[in-house]
């Protein structure tokens, strides 16, 4: 089947509209930096590839660490003027960039399938979410901002400096600007930096959009490793936002450690599926597939099953056809001869990179060779690519059965579209293995006896524990965070969102995990 991309999504109509959306954004195809108000050049360059196709579409400006810190400045005088505001005008123009977002949902979209390689479909989800979820923070932020858990009326207040964003690529929208927006709804400036390795040009459109309502926010650019002094520990930062993994995740909390900031570090964890005296396979099936989503590059995806050996057999029955009716490929890409500019609905496209796709395959092959037995293999010839498209940031699905322990993947979240399954004899064996990676930010029981299951959730190490059903992030009345080494800091979500980036009183215990536990509550 010959494949093409519709005019609308080609790379070069989006960037010129993008471009007139937010025109003091782009310098050519370069990206500025947004500080002090106002977006500005300098930095040093750095290209920009598309995972979708290996293609060059633009150009970072990497600033170095005097740079960040005089933008740190600059936003702690932001915020200070920004606490000042009525919350009444706070709506209004956190309101006006939502609006503004919402005219440039499809553009948005678009960017984050060409700059990441998420569908259409998905891409969509998550544009929208992030809009739907701080429209609701509008609607509650009074509440949330006026009382405590008990009802007793009090005013919280904004934090004593900036709130610093430092977010992976994968979902640009949903976690970072919305996490933002709701910063800045509290009374709080707001530094973001971008993810070096996607999702700078989604970012500097919203971004664009955010400032032109007058809102106090600054975007930058640049290596980590280089930025974080100004970021992490700047005395005028008032809390730090982190969404990674656990390398830098680890890095940051050390950098905290006598710093006394409000942190929300979210690290990744070994998310599992535990199988024990289950029947309902179909119900299953339709979990597993919705499960391969987005490659399972995210923080909430399961690519660990813990299966009992009776129902071993079973299981691969429902799981075998799923794997092998995945749909993936170029995020864009439609039929030639379809008379339609209706985008293709995939399970995935690329991974983030082709260094990762690289990554991926050698964790595999590592697990293989110590002795993981290959239940599926897919091959990239079953996805859908033009012709002569360069496809070294795939990675077809796969699954292994028992990855040994010397394996990577026996311990560690592969973060793409890689299962594996460990067979246990025991509820106990069930439990150690489900808990094998320290720490896990969701997991589900599938189990026939609910009360079974809930009494096994009970031991799984992880936050949030579904039975017979998967858990995500959630957001709004749901709070957020990790057990072991997936999560250090205040948990986030809903009231504890807004509480995390707020001063209350000054007895005020944070819900969450933190390393002082004579201070704060351990969860």
């Amino acid at each position: 089947m010959a494949l093409r991309i519709p005019e609308h999504a080609q790379w070069a109509r989006l960037a010129e509209r993008v471009a007139q959306v937010a025109p003091d954004g782009f310098a050519g195809d370069r990206l500025r930096n947004l500080y002090e108000g106002r977006w500005q050049d300098g930095g040093e360059r750095a290209p920009m590839v598309s995972p979708v196709d290996q293609s060059t579409i633009g150009q970072l400006s990497k600033i170095d660490e005097p740079t960040a810190l005089k933008a740190v400045s600059a936003a702690h005088q932001q915020h200070r003027d920004w606490g000042e505001v009525p919350l009444a005008e706070r709506k209004d123009r956190v309101s006006a960039a939502v609006d503004a977002m919402t005219g440039a949902r499809d553009d948005l979209a678009l960017l984050l399938a060409w700059e990441i390689g998420k569908p259409w479909k998905l891409a969509c989800a998550d544009v929208d979410r992030a809009l739907d979820g701080v429209r609701w923070y509008l609607d509650n932020i009074e509440e949330m901002l006026g009382t405590d858990a008990q009802g007793r009326p009090f005013e919280r207040t904004p934090l004593p400096g900036p709130v610093s964003n430092i977010a992976s690529w994968n979902y640009p929208m949903s976690v970072l600007v919305h996490a933002e927006l709701v910063q800045l709804l509290a009374g709080n400036a707001v530094i973001a930096k971008t993810p070096t390795q996607g999702g700078a040009v989604c970012l500097t459109v919203a971004h664009a959009l955010m400032n032109d309502a007058g809102l106090p926010v600054t975007l930058l650019s640049g290596d980590g490793s280089k930025l974080s002094n100004a970021l992490v520990r700047s005395v005028e930062i008032g809390a730090l936002a982190f969404v990674g993994g656990r390398d830098n995740g680890g890095k940051i909390a050390a950098q905290l450690v006598d710093t006394g900031k409000r942190h929300m570090l979210e690290q990744e964890g070994l998310n599992c599926w535990g199988i024990w005296d289950f029947s309902d396979w179909d119900g299953l099936a339709k979990h597993l597939r919705k499960g391969f989503e987005y490659a399972k590059q995210r923080c909430t995806a399961y690519p660990r099953f813990v299966v009992q050996r009776d129902l071993v057999d079973s299981f691969l029955a429902t799981y075998l056809p799923v794997v092998q009716s995945i749909r993936f490929g170029h995020p864009l890409a439609v039929d030639t001869n379809a008379d339609t500019q209706e985008l293709p609905v995939l399970d995935f496209g690329s991974m983030i990179s082709s260094a990762k796709a690289r990554d991926l395959g050698k964790r595999v092959d590592e697990a293989l060779r110590h002795g993981a037995v290959p239940l599926y293999r897919g091959s990239l010839d079953q996805g859908r690519f033009l012709p002569g498209q360069d496809t070294s940031a795939y990675v077809a699905p796969t699954a292994l059965l028992a990855p040994p322990g010397a394996s990577r993947l026996m311990h560690e979240e592969p973060f793409g579209p890689v299962d594996t399954i460990v067979v246990v004899d025991t509820k106990a064996e069930l439990l150690a293995q489900m808990n094998a990676s320290n720490g896990a930010l969701v997991a589900s029981i599938a189990c026939d006896d609910e009360e079974l299951a809930t009494d096994l959730a009970q031991h799984v190490q992880a936050f949030k524990v579904g039975v017979n059903k998967p858990r995500s992030r959630g957001d709004r009345e749901e709070p957020f965070g990790g057990r072991g080494g997936s999560w250090k800091g205040a948990f986030v979500g809903g009231v504890h969102l807004v509480h995390a980036v707020t001063q209350g009183p000054t007895d005020e215990l944070l819900y969450g995990n933190f390393p002082d536990y004579n201070r704060y509550p351990a969860v």
